[in-house]
């Protein structure tokens, strides 16, 4: 599919370039041979306007006043010097007979007065050897006064036009085709680039599609099953009410963790897209974290884990509404209720009994965030995450060695187990405008460090 993508974006690329360059490439063809065909005709005009000041004009007799053009003193001398520029003279007489020509052969062509130039085709003359000759002519008619005293026709060859322009053409096809070859080869190495985004995008669509099918699979698999179990104990009227109240309880549970499921799933859709319109308002962090820290200390007595909160004071020199809002941000309340919950539970879930989970809150200034921010690190004396797992902790589904999380029953029970709750934090950061950072040592511990930017 991808490749089938690739080409045809490869093939659009070449085709708009090669359209683009044709286009360019018939515009200069045709400003070329205007050039070429004005330049001519202007050469010929100036022949024109030289052959007419040189020549003699004379009076048919003493008694008349017509006039007529001496031939052999106007032209005796232009034989020879217009045969080297290949540019031919003839004149005609006012009622157009031919009269003179530089020609060796008459071209049989009518006369009619053509100061812009045109182009006549000729059939074999001897004197240029050719089957076919193009020639561009000029025609000037000769006036005294009102007398017409005749018509001179100035001819080019028109190879001057032809021979360079198949010269143009043929470079112009030659550069054309090389272009829309490198475009080609170009096309296909920037398209390939193009969808590689798309494809990573896309492998990961498939991955988070089986992830979350395997997960859902799961609990509605064991619903299933066990409302199957009670309809049988029912048909056979052997259990007990007591079996029937256990047997609701666990599909209980089931559907329970299966709507949390999906409500993570909700959740980073909903952020995924954008679509989120929560209105963030003040919040307290300091009384946040003290309620969360709060509500886990059950679970962390449970374990035998030292649960505890360290909150850095404000200067005292500071102004006192300053002092105030010294531990706020603008954000959503429930929502990082959910992050620092996360967090403190998983810091709690992978450390063994006896351990120490530290949560410290303190407001720091710098460069390196662009002003003031918050800094929330949560450090836990656990069993530590890989290396080589960190660059993939935050993905969707994603789990580390599941012997990690085997620390005791208590451990089982405190999670659901859906390799959401990363994921959730990190949506919940970003959307803060802020970034969470992780730091992990096999067999010491790991530190989670959140940064919140201050807006007050």
């Amino acid at each position: 599919m991808f490749q089938a993508t690739r080409r045809r974006l490869a093939i659009w690329y070449t085709a708009v370039t090669a359209i683009l360059l044709l286009l360019f490439a018939t515009g200069v063809y045709l400003y070329v041979r205007s050039t070429l065909v004005e330049r001519i005709d202007d050469t010929l005009n100036h022949v024109v306007e030289v052959v007419e000041r040189s020549l003699v004009i004379e009076p048919v007799n003493f008694q008349s006043h017509q006039l007529r053009v001496n031939i052999e003193a106007s032209f005796r001398n232009n034989a020879d010097n217009n045969e080297d520029d290949r540019i031919d003279l003839e004149w005609f007489s006012p009622t157009g007979e031919l009269q003179w020509s530089t020609f060796s052969e008459p071209l049989n062509i009518p006369i009619h007065g053509n100061h812009l130039g045109e182009t006549v085709r000729l059939s074999s003359m001897g004197g240029w050897g050719d089957s076919e000759l193009l020639l561009r002519q000029v025609t000037h008619r000769v006036e005294m006064g009102r007398q017409v005293l005749g018509y001179l026709r100035v001819s080019h060859p028109w190879f001057e036009v032809t021979k360079p322009s198949r010269l143009l053409i043929f470079d112009l096809a030659l550069g054309t085709g090389l272009m829309v070859i490198s475009v080609a080869a170009s096309g296909w190495f920037l398209s390939g680039k193009a969808m590689e985004p798309v494809g990573e995008s896309y492998q990961r669509l498939k991955q988070f599609t089986a992830d979350a099918s395997h997960e859902l699979r799961s609990p509605i698999a064991l619903i299933q099953t066990n409302v199957q179990v009670a309809l049988t104990d029912l048909d056979s009227e052997m259990s007990s009410i007591s079996d029937y109240r256990q047997q609701l309880k666990l599909i209980e549970r089931l559907t329970q963790r299966l709507g949390r499921l999906v409500n993570d799933l909700l959740f980073l859709a909903r952020q995924d897209s954008g679509i989120s319109q929560d209105v963030f308002s003040l919040c307290p962090l300091d009384a946040l974290l003290i309620e969360v820290v709060e509500e886990l200390q059950i679970l962390a007595k449970e374990k035998e884990i030292n649960l505890s909160l360290n909150l850095v004071d404000s200067p005292l020199e500071l102004e006192p509404t300053l002092q105030e809002n010294w531990l706020n941000v603008m954000g959503n309340w429930d929502e990082l209720v959910r992050l620092f919950t996360n967090l403190i539970g998983n810091a709690l879930q992978y450390t063994p009994n006896q351990g120490n989970v530290d949560v410290e809150l303190q407001r720091l200034s710098g460069n390196r965030y662009g002003g003031a921010y918050l800094q929330i690190k949560v450090s836990d004396t656990g069993v530590g995450i890989p290396s080589e797992s960190l660059p993939r902790l935050f993905d969707r589904f994603y789990r580390v060695d599941p012997a990690r999380s085997h620390q005791g029953q208590e451990s089982k029970k405190s999670t659901t187990g859906s390799g959401l709750g990363l994921a959730i934090a990190q949506a919940i950061v970003e959307h803060h405008q802020g970034q969470i950072l992780v730091d992990s040592v096999v067999g010491k511990g790991t530190t989670f460090t959140v940064i919140l930017p201050v807006m007050v």
